[in-house]
Order: C-alpha cells, then sequence, then structure tokens
C-alpha cells in the first residue's frame, strides 16, 4: 500500500491507496472474448450458421443481429481500462 497525502483546505490527512496490481490481476481481454464466445454459442448462432451452410437457407437476421451487438459489446469491454470485475453481467451484454 502507498500513503499519500491529500490536502483539503489547509487540513492534511493520509489516505491508503491500494493499487490494483497488489489487489491482484482484474479481467483481461482473453476472459472477455471467452465470454462473448459463450453468449453466442447458446444463443444458437453457430447451429444456424452451419445449416445455412449445408442448406443455403439464409439465417434468422435476429440471430445476425445478435451477433453483432455481443461482438460489440466484447469490444467496448476489453477496452475499458480497468475492466470491470463484474462483466459477466447481463447488463453489459445484450439480451438473447
Amino acid at each position: 500500500m502507498r500513503m499519500f497525502k491529500v490536502i483539503e483546505g489547509g487540513l492534511g490527512r493520509a489516505v491508503q491507496m491500494n493499487d490494483r496490481a497488489e489487489a491482484g490481476p482484474g479481467p483481461s481481454r482473453e476472459d472477455v472474448r471467452r465470454e462473448a464466445a459463450r453468449r453466442l454459442s447458446e444463443s444458437g448462432y453457430h447451429m444456424s450458421r452451419v445449416r445455412e451452410f449445408v442448406t443455403g437457407a439464409p439465417m434468422v437476421a435476429s440471430l445476425k443481429y445478435l451477433s453483432l451487438q455481443i461482438d460489440f459489446a466484447a469490444e467496448t469491454l476489453s477496452r475499458l481500462d480497468p475492466i470491470p470485475d463484474d462483466f459477466r453481467s447481463d447488463g453489459y451484454w445484450p439480451a438473447g
């Protein structure tokens, strides 16, 4: 822990600040990518994609759109510094 002196209105007091490195590493970009892949897999996207390739029948547009949304959320989350510890929370991801 590091000690910093914060000056407030001429009065000083010691404030303890925890470094993120001392608390342990947080989630990585790879963790976010794995979560995105898990959500995409659970949505049925991959089976629909294979079906489209085999039969030639177009994939449902809502699944294509969901895939784009999941990719966007993963990209946005992975660019945050630091990545939130609760990045797996449904609030960060599109509803599938």
